[in-house]
């Protein structure tokens, strides 16, 4: 057999292995559990053992005293809706007809701790990855997508690839240090209180930005783009959600504040990079605070926080103001951003984020994003500004305090509501049968696009964690003609 073919072959049938094993596990589960009081924990063991195992354990144990990290997990997230009301589309629709699809993310977290003391510590990572499947309509026609784990061009296929490789480097400003979770990101156990990181390498901006206890990791959490992520900040990525660049960060025991530059696409929606940053670069500056958000309302001892977050992105990016314009003058026959598109392009924005705990289970959280949406979105996805509120309820106090309701310590209950929407030069240029790299329905009666998602997490054993999601979208693409649409999902994630 070809070696190309072997190339192509491997993963999918990686994936379905793991697939097989999951679903193993998951039989093996039920039989076990069901023997099980619904009062006591699953790993009663290890809630007594000096050394408890994290929230979210994975198949197999790791060292916190190695220098070596070994990891890795797998998603399989299965999305299917209904046929919904559509009386036209266009070639970035949303597919009004029903159907289902399924993606399949794999990652290898490899990290080695290169220096190793108090005060200094630095790590060098390494993560392999590999995101097949597809998602519905191929994620187009949604600004506010169902599903984070779909690559946003699905002509790349499930060929592993680089997804980060950096150097992360600690200096501690002083001598009291604090725990700190060892991970995929970061190697060390404790830290100074006060201290400078630093990151260089290929990466991906949101995992140290905008990140929300409640509302990040689409593995255990929402599925949502919008939901996960602030839709508002168009943050600087190639197509698959990574860039080369540098972050330098300072830490103190209530206050962070964080400025990264970074690499911008070639191309809206590009895989390759431009490497000239005085043309192209995103900058991205946070400013996060924790403290009780609530104050003397509740508990002191509640956990909270508030970040704000600014971008600015240099590209070669166009106005839609100007394809609209060129399109009215009969120099082109539909409006098309890609010919007025040219180099000193600014597109800058800004965003709030915030969580709060507001019992022993329960926590709420909320972001607001705008960006001054003249230029065309470049690199996340058509959103000039958005706004969203939930929480999570964890059961591990049983549902809602009930007597004799089920204590699963790693279970989770989730809602969350987004609406987003695009600026008048941008409702223009879809109108008049513009296409966005997400958005085109070849014309546009505009409304908010409104999305309400919810879901429950099962944990099942060890690393294994089972989901059911649903999103109940009105208005996709922001087209009141269309939808409204329920997206239903049943996600299954694995950790080692």
């Amino acid at each position: 057999m070809p070696s190309s073919c072997v190339r192509k072959l491997l993963p999918q049938a990686a994936l379905r292995a793991l697939l097989a094993v999951c679903l193993i596990a998951g039989v093996r589960l039920s039989a076990q559990t069901s023997q099980k009081s619904s009062h006591q924990p699953l790993d009663t063991a290890q809630a007594d053992s000096p050394h408890p195992q994290p929230d979210t354990p994975a198949i197999f144990p790791h060292s916190d005293r190695a220098r070596y990290f070994i990891a890795g997990q797998g998603n399989i997230i299965f999305q299917a809706h209904a046929p919904f009301h559509s009386p036209y589309d266009g070639p970035n629709s949303m597919l009004s007809r029903g159907e289902y699809k399924t993606s399949l993310v794999g990652t290898l977290f490899l990290g080695y701790e290169l220096l190793k003391n108090p005060s200094r510590h630095l790590d060098l990572i390494y993560d392999e990855e590999s995101a097949g499947g597809r998602g519905i309509s191929e994620a187009l026609g949604l600004a506010g997508f169902t599903n984070l784990d779909v690559v946003r061009n699905p002509t790349l296929g499930p060929t592993p690839y680089l997804a980060r490789v950096q150097v992360h480097g600690t200096l501690g400003l002083s001598s009291k240090m604090t725990e700190a979770d060892r991970g995929p990101f970061a190697l060390a156990t404790e830290v100074p209180e006060r201290r400078i990181e630093l990151r260089v390498g290929k990466m991906g901006l949101p995992d140290t930005f905008d990140l929300n206890p409640v509302g990040t990791d689409s593995h255990l959490q929402f599925l949502n783009w919008t939901v996960d992520n602030n839709g508002a900040w168009d943050y600087a990525a190639d197509t698959r959600g990574y860039t080369w660049g540098a972050i330098a960060e300072y830490d103190d025991k209530n206050f962070s504040a964080r400025y990264g530059l970074a690499l911008m696409p070639t191309v809206a929606n590009g895989i390759d990079m431009d490497w000239a940053l005085r043309r192209a670069s995103g900058q991205n500056t946070e400013l996060e605070w924790r403290h009780n958000l609530l104050g003397s309302l509740t508990s002191p001892d509640r956990k909270g926080a508030l970040r704000l977050l600014t971008y600015t992105n240099h590209a070669h990016m166009g106005l839609y103001r100007d394809a609209v314009n060129n399109f009215l003058a009969h120099k082109i026959t539909a409006p098309d951003i890609t010919t007025v598109e040219k180099f000193g392009a600014v597109k800058y924005g800004f965003g709030l984020n915030f969580d709060q705990e507001l019992t022993d289970n329960a926590r709420a959280f909320g972001r607001f994003g705008w960006n001054e949406g003249q230029h065309e979105s470049y690199a996340y996805t058509e959103v000039d500004q958005t706004i969203e509120f939930g929480g999570d309820y964890s059961l591990a106090n049983g549902l809602f305090g009930l007597p004799g309701g089920p204590h699963r310590p790693q279970d989770k209950l989730g809602l969350a509501f987004v609406s987003n929407a695009i600026k008048r030069d941008h409702q223009n240029y879809l109108k008049l049968g513009g296409l966005g790299f997400l958005l085109g329905d070849g014309k546009l009666n505009y409304a908010r696009e409104d999305i309400l998602e919810g879901y429950y997490t099962m944990h099942a054993w060890r690393g294994l964690s089972y989901a059911l999601d649903g999103q109940f979208i009105s208005h996709p693409g922001y087209n009141q003609d269309r939808g409204p649409v329920l997206v239903e999902s049943l996600r299954m994630h694995i950790d080692f």
